[in-house]
């Protein structure tokens, strides 16, 4: 039974010193992160395909089971919508070989004028896809959480070939005005669609955006701390990944998301102690 919790880096300036120590160099980030975290959204892949050791470095300092939610590339879903991107996909598959096993999903996250007359498109390209690898969509266009038939479209396309549905939960941040530069970042750049909850495989993959306020953050994810209790008494293994509008706590709260959890699922167990910030010393 596990629950796999993360943030969307591993890497952020107001983590050093307060979660991580704040003298890391630049390859022993991601080291430290996964003490705190099992699993992160590997969102840079999305601006350009990493070089393969740049990938080694990544599978060095993780274990076989911390789970990477990696992007495909803009160029593959954004620019080329899903056409003609063949040697863009081969490439970033072979740049992906050597985290293995720590490749828990492949993300196709696709741009908001991605439209259900596009579904198509993407049962196409999904179909092409190579198999051994878990995928997982993400979709913006409002047509798809408003629309049943829209809604029964995409998951008839996602469902034989095993693939995803990943909801990016954002209505605790348009439930009310922003109040900080960052939420206001946030009220202009990410999708306002409803909440999503269900589930089309064994392995749910959930983002969820709360709000710089602790409290409210807490507050609007009581229904995934439910939803995630669930699909983990029904045999499924959930993967979420909490943001803020700043992210500047989000390491934090997604360890209490998980202790959240395992208080109502008491067989779940706890995420391993996080290393410290500093280093202990005798005195």
């Amino acid at each position: 039974m596990r629950l796999h919790v993360g943030c969307a880096m591993w890497t952020h300036a107001r983590w050093q010193g307060r979660f991580l120590p704040g003298d890391l160099a630049p390859g022993d980030r991601l080291r430290a992160y996964a003490t705190w975290c099992d699993a992160v959204e590997g969102n840079t892949t999305f601006y350009a395909t990493p070089s393969r050791a740049t990938v080694e470095s990544w599978a060095a300092q993780t274990s076989p089971d911390f789970r990477f939610v990696v992007k495909l590339p803009k160029p593959i879903t954004h620019e080329r919508r899903l056409t003609g991107a063949g040697e863009e996909l081969r490439a970033f598959l072979e740049a992906m070989e050597p985290l293995g096993p720590r490749v828990h999903a492949l993300w196709i996250q696709l741009p908001g004028s991605f439209a259900p007359s596009d579904v198509g498109t993407l049962a196409t390209f999904l179909r092409g896809l190579p198999q051994g690898h878990r995928y997982a969509v993400e979709v913006r266009h409002r047509d798809f959480f408003t629309e049943e038939r829209a809604e029964r479209l995409l998951e008839r396309v996602l469902a034989p070939v095993g693939a995803e549905w990943v909801p990016f939960d954002t209505t605790v941040m348009f439930a009310a005005p922003p109040t900080s530069d960052a939420e206001r970042d946030a009220w202009l750049k990410k999708p306002r669609v409803p909440r999503r909850t269900r589930a089309l495989t064994g392995h749910p993959i959930v983002r969820y955006l709360g709000r710089d306020a602790e409290e409210r953050t807490v507050e609007g994810w009581r229904p995934w701390v439910e939803r995630a209790a669930e699909w983990l008494r029904e045999g499924r293994e959930p993967t979420v990944f909490i943001h803020t509008p700043d992210n500047a706590d989000a390491l934090r709260l997604a360890r209490r998301f998980h202790d959240e959890v395992r208080e109502r699922v008491p067989g779940l167990a706890p995420l391993p102690d996080p290393t410290p910030n500093e280093p202990l010393t005798l005195f």
